[in-house]
């Protein structure tokens, strides 16, 4: 099917700006988010250039440069394709605006989305599929991406969201600690620890070598995200799941949850996280001295500003199994009733050019998600992201449903138990069991983009 052809079959959207309203809880008029202030593409074109193609996203402080940088190039590259871009506010303002656009019509060319909120935003309504065709043309193919990540990805057999990268949550050590404490191997790396016991032994010997007043890891215990995100890690790593295959049961194991919850708990019992040291103290006493934290991959370009001699992997695999948690920025498809032509063709050639081209993106600490780019020279001599590179293959992700992803519900209800546990105001035991009836009360509830469960659809690869 051609661009013009897909345009015309498409259609208006069947969730209007009030019942999206309702279904975000009244949340005000379109005007005061900000509409307004990112246009509509009535204005005129820049000279030279025959096409617009509005690109919304929500990149700040250093991908924000690094994306703009990737446009820049774009643009040079294609002096006809004008590239409107617009940055709004991380999180869920930035996915508010952009379902009032699509449901209002208003929506831009192309767009950005975490991965694993892509299930929620009511595809086929809010989001329109990718044309494989057009991703073809501009080089883009399914065999250049990792087989789980490009799976996340389809919806109901269409393509909604193209991944640009994964986002993995990783082991920073400093190498002259640990050099120190004898736990370096023979090419200056970290040994990787294979069991509970191996890496508390870790710990305790990284923690004789590290000076006074410094803690050894931090690990973000205060904080809902960060202790999700690593909760996720090792309950994959202990090959737990969460629902059945028709998303119709509750299959979380309380008993895998409660090593889990257990094992993050005991770095601070151990004395190896310092309670006061929760938060971003973590990374300042990383770059003080302390050993070992637990970051996101974006700490790269702030490890490598501060001049820290480290490295970083993936979370330990200390319940045998390698799995850290990992996240995707994907470009999408924000629904337009007139979808297609030469406006649809330049937000593929868009995407596809900068999806190709992420060589700085990587620089930023993102994983590339196009395989072809983890093979260059050029990415092969990136440190240390071509320690924790094999993480693509060993992704541990929230669950396939409406209410997961990125600042999504389930982060938001489960979250705060995990820290209540890993701080001790909570036992392992109890917040597991309260874990899998949230599970439950979650997968009865509908989303109120469609009013559909999860076991209605819209998570179906």
């Amino acid at each position: 099917m051609d661009t013009e052809q897909m345009g015309q079959g498409m259609g208006r959207p069947g969730l209007n700006r009030r019942q999206l309203l309702a279904g975000l809880g009244g949340l005000t008029v379109a005007g005061s988010f900000g509409f307004a202030a990112l246009g509509t593409g009535a204005d005129a074109l820049a000279s030279g250039a025959d096409t617009r193609v509005r690109y919304w996203n929500l990149f700040s402080g250093g991908d924000g440069y690094n994306m703009i940088a990737m446009l820049d190039s774009f643009r040079a590259d294609n002096p006809g394709i004008e590239v409107k871009d617009s940055t709004l506010q991380w999180g869920s303002p930035f996915y508010t605006k952009l379902a009032m656009a699509a449901a209002g019509n208003r929506a831009p060319e192309l767009g950005v989305m975490h991965l694993g909120r892509v299930t929620g935003f009511a595809p086929g309504r809010l989001l329109d599929p990718w044309d494989l065709d057009l991703l073809a043309k501009y080089g883009v193919r399914e065999q250049d991406f990792n087989p789980a990540l490009w799976k996340r990805a389809v919806i109901d057999g269409k393509l909604y969201a193209l991944p640009l990268d994964i986002h993995v949550q990783l082991c920073f050590y400093r190498k002259d600690v640990l050099g120190k404490a004898g736990l370096l191997g023979a090419d200056g790396r970290m040994v990787a620890p294979t069991s509970v016991d191996e890496w508390f032994a870790m710990l305790k010997e990284a923690r004789a070598a590290t000076e006074k007043g410094l803690q050894t890891i931090g690990l973000w215990h205060n904080d809902m995200n960060f202790q999700w995100w690593f909760f996720v890690a090792f309950y994959t790593q202990l090959g737990g799941t969460w629902f059945s295959a028709d998303n119709t049961e509750v299959t979380f194991d309380t008993d895998k949850a409660t090593q889990v919850l257990e094992f993050l708990r005991r770095h601070l019992t151990d004395g190896y996280a310092a309670p006061g040291f929760g938060g971003n103290a973590g990374a300042e006493q990383f770059v003080n001295g302390s050993p070992f934290c637990w970051e996101g991959n974006w700490s790269v370009p702030v490890f490598d500003s501060a001049k820290v001699d480290y490295g970083a992997v993936p979370l330990p695999p200390v319940f045998g199994r390698p799995a850290t948690h990992a996240e995707s920025h994907s470009f999408v498809l924000p629904h337009q009733a007139g979808r297609g032509g030469a406006t649809d063709e330049g937000a593929h050639r868009l995407a596809a050019y900068v999806v190709q081209h992420a060589r700085q993106w990587a620089a930023g600490g993102h994983i590339p998600a196009y395989t072809p780019t983890l093979t260059t020279a050029a990415y092969r001599k990136l440190q240390p992201q071509n320690e924790y590179a094999t993480a693509m293959d060993h992704q541990a992700t929230e669950p396939k449903v409406w209410f997961a992803g990125s600042t999504g519900i389930l982060a938001q209800r489960v979250g705060p138990v995990v820290v209540s546990s890993t701080t001790g105001s909570a036992r392992p035991d109890a917040v597991a069991r309260r874990m899998k009836s949230t599970l439950a009360t979650l997968l009865a509830m509908k989303n109120p983009m469609d009013g559909r469960t999860a076991a209605e659809g819209g998570a179906l690869a």
